[in-house]
Parts: structure tokens; sequence; C-alpha cells
């Protein structure tokens, strides 16, 4: 399995019902970028809901996983970004 699958699975995994676009920005299976829709977030600061996907990876940020940039969102905002 890639990195790419792996942190993928992880996130939905971690947050049931949520969909986690993962890629990988480099090529280096290091660097990777992060789209994550939630319920979860729901009523949530962006920091809160960052500090929800840094612990799932906790220990490996900066090591295994050298650099991860996340974007979160809830289901309700990808709507309203979808609409007009």
């Amino acid at each position: 399995m890639s990195k790419v699958e792996e942190i993928k699975q992880r996130i939905e995994q971690s947050l049931p019902g949520s969909v986690a676009e993962v890629e990988d920005t480099v090529g280096d299976d290091n660097h990777f970028r992060a789209v994550v829709t939630a319920a979860q977030f729901a009523g949530r600061t962006r920091i809160e809901q960052h500090r929800m996907i840094n612990e799932i990876f906790a220990g490996e940020l900066g090591g295994r996983i050298h650099a991860l940039s996340i974007k979160t969102q809830t289901p309700d905002a990808t709507v309203a970004e979808g609409a007009g």
C-alpha cells in the first residue's frame, strides 16, 4: 500500500464517515496534502479540526511523514462551495 493510500485510510478510519483526498505533493513519498471532509468538524475551530488530524499521526509528523498540509471542511461547507 502506498503512503497516500495509508494516510487516506487512517484518516477515514479515525473519523468514521469522513472523506479524505490525499496527494503526494512533491513525488518523494514524504510531503502530502490532505483535504478532509468530516461531520465531526462541525462547531470546531480550524485549529481544533487540524489538531484532530495531527493526532492521528502523532509521532510521525516531521519524521516518517515529513510534511502534511491539511485543509478541513464539513459536508455542509462542501455543498455551499458547490452552490451558485
